[in-house]
């Protein structure tokens, strides 16, 4: 698949870096493809997850919005604006410059401080980002207001938080992915296998073989990827604009490729 990343590189624009996002599911495999492309091709990779608003400023949206986003990973919760100036940068870098590259400590759950930053030099073939929700199509007010899973019906209950990353996804994302170059959409077979690619991603933190990770480790991720299933069943039912699609199978082995 580095090879299908290369020709979208190929397509883009010729005056400045082409905007590729590599899209899909927790596990599928995106931030793996977009390092091993950025490595062959000479691009700049970065993942939408380095982005997240500061801790801070999510706490200041849970008082003013709703409670969930405290919770970084959907629509809201990532600092777009800073990712924009960030492509601009490296859009318009010379060979000597150095663009800093956010990061962000997810065990801290806060924005890594600036000086830690990793920095990109020169300017890149292009600027790949992983993003597991750019593209997404909002939904209509139907689809919105039964709750889906045992989060949105106990802690979403009159669907706010729901509604608000709706319009996030069909605002200031769907703003952003339009000045995109390309998308490419890793699709999953299912939504039942996230877990288990989520199982798998955080078993190799932990240096353990997936089946060895805790009971209790697996009934938090669990958990945790319901804050992620509207959307990315959203997503796998059709509800993304993508140029590429490329469908995986359990073991992410690709299949189909569809333009």
């Amino acid at each position: 698949m580095v090879a299908l990343v290369g020709r979208l590189i190929a397509a883009g624009p010729s005056d400045r870096p082409p905007r590729i996002a590599i899209v899909g599911a927790q596990g599928s495999g995106k931030t793996t493809l977009a390092r091993a492309a950025a490595a062959r091709f000479g691009a700049a990779q970065i993942s939408i997850d380095d982005v997240y608003l500061t801790r801070g400023e999510r706490e200041a949206m849970a008082r003013d919005v709703h409670p969930l986003f405290v919770t970084r990973g959907p629509p809201g919760t990532h600092d777009l604006a800073m990712l924009s100036d960030l492509m601009d940068r490296l859009s318009t870098a010379g060979p000597d410059d150095r663009t800093p590259l956010p990061d962000f400590d997810k065990r801290g759950d806060d924005r890594v401080p600036p000086g830690r930053w990793r920095a990109f030099a020169g300017r890149p073939s292009a600027i790949l980002i992983d993003a597991w929700c750019l593209g997404a199509l909002p939904e209509d007010e139907a689809a919105l207001r039964s709750p889906i899973n045992a989060l949105e019906r106990d802690l979403d209950a009159d669907g706010r938080w729901r509604r608000a990353i709706d319009g996030f996804v069909g605002g200031a994302y769907a703003d952003f992915a339009c000045g995109l170059d390309a998308v490419l959409f890793l699709r999953a077979p299912a939504f039942e296998v996230v877990h288990d690619w989520r199982c798998q991603q955080e078993a190799d933190l932990l240096g353990v073989a997936a089946a060895d990770l805790p009971k209790d480790e697996r009934a938090r991720l669990a958990g945790f990827i319901q804050y992620f299933e509207r959307l990315t069943r959203r997503m796998l039912a059709g509800g993304v604009r993508a140029d590429v699609t490329v469908s995986l199978d359990r073991n992410r082995v690709p299949g189909p490729i569809a333009a």
